[in-house]
């Protein structure tokens, strides 16, 4: 995507494989900053301190920590103990246990140069693919928005989201955002509300790079949704899911199920956006997706901007104060109208007729 008038992904390699770079989220949108990992050890903590997060994001940020595991050619238990670590940085993301299964079968069997040259051409196409799935859930998602747009004429189509499902929660183009920048490529006028998302404040993300796309986006409180959807100010609500269960539940953050539930009560259609990577065929039902915990003093600290221009962190409750930080929640399938996939736009009970064989 565009970057003040320059193209950028979010994950990226040079010196052939030798190094990962990466935006670090963590400083967005107060500032800008490339981080370099030559090691699968600080890329996987990049990955664990959400500097690189979003669940197709994460994958492919696996896919290169297992690249940079085998650089100096482990093998054996070694390599196994490695992925194990890479695959267990952050438990709700699909993504990222797929990608590093992925990767162990694609470098089973090999050894020495030729495992190193695999998992780096591997990296790079599951980085391809990746890329390639969102552009093809931004195409699907246009359609449907373009026919909801089209039954409300004279106005832009008002969009709610919930946390970043953009191009920064991907390799390029994004999920739940997706949609919204074809719709701008096709001439359709559109708008966003943006849920701040606390407490890590994904909102924010997602606000930054609607603006750099110089899209129309209004940053609200995440309690706002509701009041807006009542008052018929948000037209549908699209999300991007950490992982998705054979029955069509979806884990999103936190917050996520509470719009579902408005939406419905509102009448409001409730989307998910996500690629096939994040569906997890081995659960039969979302109660047994792992939900990560999180440290409570995201919930007692904010990140801002000073008066004089520094970023800095503030403590916003006492440092003993009990804090309970779920990551995720998770929306039954009965309250999604559809999850739109690089395949389609397919209702959750249709899941299961896509699983693999």
């Amino acid at each position: 995507m565009l970057v003040e008038g320059k193209p950028m992904r979010t994950i990226w390699t040079e010196d052939e494989g030798d190094s990962v770079l990466y935006i670090d989220q963590t400083l967005l949108p107060y500032e800008l900053r490339i981080r370099t990992a030559r090691s699968w050890e600080r890329l996987v903590q990049a990955i664990e301190r959400m500097e690189v997060r979003g669940a197709p994001l994460i994958g492919v940020a696996g896919a290169w920590a297992a690249a940079l595991a085998v650089a100096d050619d482990p093998g054996g238990n070694e390599l196994r103990r490695r992925l194990e670590v890479i695959a267990s940085a952050r438990p709700t993301a699909v993504n990222l246990q797929w990608a590093v299964k992925r990767m162990s079968a694609r470098l089973s069997g090999l050894e020495g140069r030729e495992r190193i040259r695999c998992a780096r051409s591997e990296a790079a196409r599951m980085a391809e693919e990746d890329v390639a799935a969102n552009r093809s859930i931004g195409r699907y998602a246009a359609r449907l928005l373009r026919a909801l747009s089209e039954a409300r004429p004279g106005r832009p189509l008002q969009i709610l989201t919930h946390c970043n499902a953009g191009w920064l929660a991907t390799v390029d183009y994004g999920t739940a955002l997706s949609g919204v920048y074809q719709c701008s490529a096709d001439g359709i006028p559109v708008h966003v509300w943006a849920d701040e998302t606390r407490p890590r404040l994904q909102g924010l993300l997602t606000e930054w790079e609607l603006r750099m796309a110089g899209l129309p986006v209004t940053l609200v409180a995440d309690n706002a949704g509701g009041y807006l959807m009542q008052r018929g100010l948000v037209d549908v609500v699209i999300v991007g899911a950490d992982r998705i269960a054979a029955n069509g539940d979806a884990a999103n953050k936190i917050g996520t199920y509470l719009k579902a539930l408005a939406a419905r009560e509102s009448g409001v259609p409730f989307y998910v956006a996500a690629p096939f990577s994040t569906i997890d065929f081995s659960l039969s039902r979302g109660s047994g997706i792992p939900i990560e915990k999180r440290s409570g003093g995201e919930l007692r600290e904010i990140r801002g901007v000073r008066p004089d221009g520094s970023v800095s962190t503030l403590r916003i409750a006492p440092q003993q104060t009990d804090a309970f930080n779920p990551g995720f929640d998770v929306t039954p399938a009965e309250l999604i109208t559809g999850i739109i996939t690089e395949k389609g736009v397919l209702r959750p009970s249709e899941l299961l007729e896509w699983r693999p064989q």
